[in-house]
């Protein structure tokens, strides 16, 4: 199988670069952590990637806002490249913090189909605080609602942590709901395992931030850029969960589906 090559871009605050480079290492990939201050010295090494990761953690302490300072560095200084690298044939992944990332950089919701570098352009969706508004650590289970998104392909439900204050999405108008929905960009869902869909907010833990119809994660209309909340870096192995003693749970955690996909898209 081929192997590609990761990009795990941290900057300042970013805190899950290691974990995230190895859970790709571990699904066959070939991963590097790179500073987004190397990047934006040499924007062309982007190029070299097949895989661009931006990790969680806390980038720029938050100031701002969750992401707003990173991606407005990738909306920006980095527009040329990154809108290149989205034409590809290419993936790219944000977890949590690096989910509020490509959500404020504009890569997401749209991918390549709504990038634009101009950085006073404004946006239609958001990550914003928890409904709680409270930093919030527990383990969800998510439901996958999108047959398109590559990184999800074979994957029905996923038991996955979560561990941010900015999580809940929000948008400028419900219509842009309807049309996420039409082309198969809610991703995943948080799930209590029996409720159907619906745009209502399932009551806190199940959803734990009151995001917008209980939306963990997005893709753009191509299934290869993928943003969620939660953390599938946390749980490649089963022992990872509370409850692995309990239930029996041996051999790989739900996570490393995520990162054994998107390592196969090249395959």
């Amino acid at each position: 199988m081929p192997q590609p090559n990761v990009c795990v871009l941290r900057a300042p605050g970013t805190n899950c670069d290691v974990e995230t480079a190895f859970a790709f290492e571990t699904a066959g990939a070939r991963a590097e952590r790179v500073h987004l201050f190397r990047l934006l010295e040499r924007p062309e090494l982007l190029d070299e990637f097949q895989i661009l990761c931006v990790p969680g953690g806390f980038s720029y302490g938050d100031d701002l806002g969750a992401g707003v300072v990173f991606g407005a560095q990738l909306r920006g200084r980095l527009g040329d490249a990154i809108g290149r690298y989205l034409q590809a044939d290419k993936l790219a992944l944000g977890i949590c913090n690096g989910f509020q990332v490509l959500v404020k950089a504009g890569i997401l919701p749209d991918g390549a189909a709504g990038w634009s570098s101009d950085v006073s352009r404004p946006r239609e969706t958001t990550l914003t605080w928890n409904e709680n508004g409270k930093y919030t650590a527990l383990w969800t289970q998510l439901k996958v609602c999108s047959p398109k998104c590559v990184f999800l392909k074979g994957i029905d439900t996923i038991d996955v942590p979560v561990a941010h204050a900015e999580g809940r999405i929000a948008v400028r108008d419900r219509s842009i709901l309807n049309r996420w929905r039409e082309r198969g960009q809610i991703a995943v869902c948080y799930t209590d395992g029996a409720s159907a869909a619906s745009d209502s907010p399932l009551p806190y833990p199940v959803n734990p931030n009151g995001s917008l119809a209980n939306i963990a994660g997005l893709c753009d209309a191509t299934g290869r850029v993928f943003g969620l909340m939660p953390h599938p870096e946390r749980f490649l192995f089963a022992t990872q969960h509370p409850t692995w003693t309990r239930n029996g749970r041996t051999g790989e955690g739900d996570g490393l589906k995520v990162f054994r996909n998107a390592v196969g898209y090249f395959a």
